[in-house]
């Protein structure tokens, strides 16, 4: 509570934080990933601490949900490679994070928010084998455990499954890939009561955005969603590398 009370948000900045992070719920539940190339690199301008623990703890929520829903179409053996290379991953954006200067962190996230944009529009023909899923998994641990953002290694793989397939198996990669990001930064001291708090604060705009995706998930087409959420990634990176700069 003493943290919650401490948030240092002016009233217009803390409805931004909600309706960032819900339109970014709305979009994941839609397509299987968003949440975290939405509102990852603005909430990072608006408020740092939040990125990259509150919200990857907060989105476990949401895919937890998601991957209930969608637990008939879920790739489990893919999810295996996956959750392997993950922690490969995870520990070594630990490694980073635990010798990176802090001064340097807006030049590697604005990268690592960069590199989802530019994998999402790649167009790479990846099939879905071992090799690649423990491949997509170790990329998925390394960018989102230092940036929230670890959804477009994994959304490149299964590109050409169903809808169905991609939001169950992300959902269900983003489950346990968070929990294993989260025991990470706690280890090295990212992840505390502080950053717990504010993971709960995040939590009801999460659902606001799963409820609101029912009246819109069957309508919208990812491929209609895809452009607004990367415009949006690529401007708030070049906010960060100038705010970097400046």
């Amino acid at each position: 509570m003493e943290a919650l009370l401490s948030f240092p948000l002016e009233a217009g900045e803390a409805l931004a934080v909600f309706a960032l992070v819900a339109i970014g719920s709305c979009v994941q539940t839609c397509v299987g990933f968003g949440l975290g190339l939405i509102a990852a690199p603005l909430l990072f301008l608006i408020y740092p601490p939040l990125i990259p623990g509150p919200l990857m703890a907060s989105s476990v929520v949401l895919t937890l949900l998601i991957a209930f829903r969608e637990r008939e179409a879920i790739d489990f053996a893919g999810l295996g490679f996956a959750f392997a290379g993950r922690i490969v991953g995870t520990l070594l954006a630990a490694l980073v994070w635990s010798t990176l200067p802090s001064e340097n962190f807006d030049f590697l996230f604005a990268g690592l928010v960069l590199l989802g944009v530019a994998l999402s529009l790649s167009g790479l023909r990846i099939e879905p084998n071992p090799a690649t899923a423990s491949a997509a998994g170790a990329l998925s641990g390394f960018m989102g455990t230092l940036s929230s953002i670890g959804g477009p290694p994994m959304a490149l793989l299964y590109q050409r499954a169903s809808a169905a397939r991609i939001r169950g198996t992300l959902s269900g990669h983003f489950v346990i890939g968070a929990l294993v990001s989260l025991v990470a930064l706690a280890a090295i001291g990212r992840y505390g009561r502080v950053e717990i708090t504010l993971s709960i604060a995040l939590v009801p705009a999460i659902l606001v955005g799963y409820l609101a995706s029912g009246w819109i998930r069957k309508s919208v087409e990812r491929a209609g969603v895809r452009p607004l959420v990367l415009g949006l990634s690529f401007l708030a990176a070049l906010g960060i590398l100038y705010r970097a700069v400046s």
